[in-house]
């Protein structure tokens, strides 16, 4: 039996992140991802186990933003 999936949307389910896969699109460490989440820099989910989790949407959001602004800065 597979664990249920968080949704967003009644609609549209959203795959969950652990830290480790977000770090790993960001380039960073996994600690470094959880302190972004402490400082309200990206939302997090509390599995029912206290582990976080983040919304692959808004990840990528806050990923395809920070790409954008470092290609205009340039």
């Amino acid at each position: 039996m597979t664990a249920p999936t968080q949704q967003t949307r009644h609609d549209h389910p959203d795959k969950l992140l652990t830290p480790g896969e977000v770090a790993a699109l960001f380039r960073v460490d996994p600690k470094t991802v959880t302190r972004w989440a402490a400082a309200g820099r990206i939302g997090s989910i509390r599995t029912p186990g206290g582990h976080r989790r983040f919304r692959e949407s808004e990840v990528r959001t806050l990923l395809a933003q920070l790409t954008h602004d470092a290609d205009s800065s340039r």
